[in-house]
C-alpha cells in the first residue's frame, strides 16, 4: 500500500507521486508517516521533508514554513517555498542560497513599503497644515 504525496507552493506542484514513507519535522519534533497511520494536521517550521518513493528511492524536499495534512492515503503539504532534491548536501546548499535570496528580496520590499507609507503620512500632514 502506498500514499499519494502532494507538495504545493502558491505557484507550482513540486511533488505529486505515490510514496511508501514520509519523514518530516513539526514544531514538537520529527515524525514518520506510513499509509495506515491516523489522519492528522501538522504545522511545520522550515526544514527538510524526506520520503521513500514507490521505486524505493529516498528523496528530499527543502520546505519553508508549511502545513502537512494526512487524510486517508493522501498527504498534502502546502508551503510558501519548496525545493526538491536527491542529495541532502546539495539540497541544503541550494535551499540556503534560494531562501537567502528571497529573504533579501523581502527585506528590500518591506523597506520600500515603509518608505512609501512614510511618504503618504508626510503628505497627509502637509495637507492638514494647509487647511
Amino acid at each position: 500500500m502506498t500514499m499519494r504525496l502532494r507538495i504545493l507552493t502558491p505557484t507550482e506542484i513540486v511533488v505529486d507521486e505515490p510514496v511508501q514513507k514520509i519523514v518530516a519535522v513539526a514544531s514538537n519534533g520529527s515524525f514518520g508517516i506510513l499509509p495506515r497511520h491516523i489522519d492528522f494536521v501538522a504545522p511545520m517550521p522550515p526544514g527538510v521533508l524526506s520520503y521513500i518513493s514507490e521505486g524505493n528511492i529516498e528523496r528530499f524536499v527543502g520546505l519553508d514554513e508549511s502545513t502537512l495534512l494526512k487524510c486517508g492515503t493522501d498527504v498534502q503539504v502546502s508551503a510558501l517555498n519548496a525545493i526538491l532534491g536527491d542529495d541532502l548536501d546539495s539540497l541544503q546548499a541550494h535551499v540556503h542560497d534560494q531562501f537567502h535570496d528571497q529573504e533579501e528580496f523581502e527585506r528590500s520590499a518591506r523597506s520600500a513599503l515603509a518608505r512609501l507609507e512614510a511618504s503618504v503620512v508626510r503628505r497627509f500632514l502637509e495637507i492638514e497644515r494647509q487647511e
